[in-house]
């Protein structure tokens, strides 16, 4: 599928199968993380065939089920911005996971951070992580807030570029679907993206501006 699909079709999946993800998946996977992290400074790893991170109170209390895979976000904690990054560059992984027809969900605290086997230096912070498998289901669509709640530009004025990015921006998963961003549209052009506080507001802010950069095909500010 292409990334307009990804993004229409993937949901948040909480429980998923004990299929085993191929080689040539995990292959490409692995090869998307190092290249996120050439570009971001961050230390992306995907986790294989490890059910211990995700076997514990917190997570059976969030409903995770049977998750063995994981994608762990971590970064050095000198690096600017290093939550945002996360979310942009970790949402990248989830879309492109999605399109190798796997399931994914973003996870804040519900699984054992002590247990998360990626390698984690003196200087360095887990972010979050996002489970990874075969679904049990494809999951199913967020509700949203309306456009006039989420930018500045009226439906019928929108450049067809704007539009897009906003439908695929409002697509974006955000904790507990909170949804606490707005997008401005400059008199110059220019797209600029603001986070209201919230948990995890500055993930869920990159994982926004991904969602809009790469289908209007235009950077944002932050």
């Amino acid at each position: 599928m292409d990334i307009r699909e990804a993004i229409k079709n993937r949901h948040s999946v909480r429980q998923f199968k004990s299929d085993s993800i191929e080689l040539e998946k995990r292959d490409e996977l692995d090869m998307l993380a190092e290249e996120c992290n050439g570009l971001s400074g961050l230390n992306i790893q995907v986790i294989y065939d490890d059910a211990e991170c995700f076997d514990t109170l917190l997570a059976h209390y969030g409903k995770f089920t049977n998750v063995r895979n994981y994608i762990a976000i971590v970064g050095d904690k000198s690096i600017d911005d290093l939550e945002e990054l996360s979310g942009y560059f970790g949402e990248k992984m989830v879309i492109r996971a999605q399109q190798l027809g796997l399931n994914t969900c973003w996870v804040g605290l519900t699984y054992g951070k002590g247990k998360c086997k990626a390698e984690i230096g003196k200087n360095e912070k887990l972010v979050c992580v996002i489970a990874l498998g075969y679904g049990e289901t494809e999951g199913t669509g967020h509700k949203s807030k309306s456009v006039r709640e989420l930018c500045n530009v009226e439906p019928n004025d929108m450049p067809i570029w704007f539009k897009n990015g906003m439908v695929s921006a409002m697509k974006a998963p955000t904790a507990m679907n909170q949804q606490k961003f707005y997008i401005t549209l400059g008199e110059d052009g220019e797209v600029s993206i603001d986070a209201k506080k919230g948990f995890f507001a500055e993930v869920d802010l990159g994982i926004v501006k991904y969602h809009f950069e790469v289908i209007s095909g235009r950077k944002c500010k932050i």
